[in-house]
């Protein structure tokens, strides 16, 4: 019931900020006096909310992806894998002509990894406790140039 209640009560709060923001720009009536679509302000609400929405949900993403995943960004490698880690993933930003981006691991026993953030200079790649247990280096290594990639071509979430 609980689960109910906070869904119920999320999507009656993102309507009324839908409303108020769609008030505040003027943008309060999609239909126009003949009952046809008013365009432009169809227009200024997909750009409003999708870009908008968009353009938050990428600035959150690093944050996000630490806190819903436990991911512990590695800051001072407190063992020789760690020092690895962030020694092939500088090695791998540097060759795709990148800044280094935060290396970090979470706890997993699935073998994952994701890169996410911002943009190019501003990322995150993480690796899951699974796979680097699963994995050889070499096949850590290609995973990790995996991710670098996503980071250098932009393809990040």
């Amino acid at each position: 019931m609980k689960r109910i209640m906070l869904f119920l009560g999320t999507n009656l709060a993102i309507l009324l900020v839908l409303g108020t923001v769609l008030r505040l720009l003027g943008v309060d009536r999609i239909l126009d006096a003949q009952g046809g679509l008013d365009y432009t302000s169809l227009l200024v609400f997909a750009a409003v909310f999708g870009m908008g929405g968009a353009f938050i949900s990428l600035a959150m993403s690093k944050w996000t992806a630490k806190r819903f995943t436990g991911a512990m960004v590695i800051e001072q490698p407190r063992n020789e894998t760690e020092a690895w880690l962030l020694e092939t993933v500088g090695r791998q930003a540097n060759a795709a002509g990148i800044g280094m981006p935060e290396v970090a691991v979470f706890d997993s026993p699935e073998p994952n990894a994701f890169a996410t953030g911002m943009s190019r200079n501003n990322a995150l790649v993480a690796v899951s406790t699974g796979l680097l247990g699963r994995m050889r280096r070499d096949e850590v290594e290609a995973v990790l140039g995996h991710e670098v990639a996503h980071v250098a071509n932009g393809d990040m979430v």
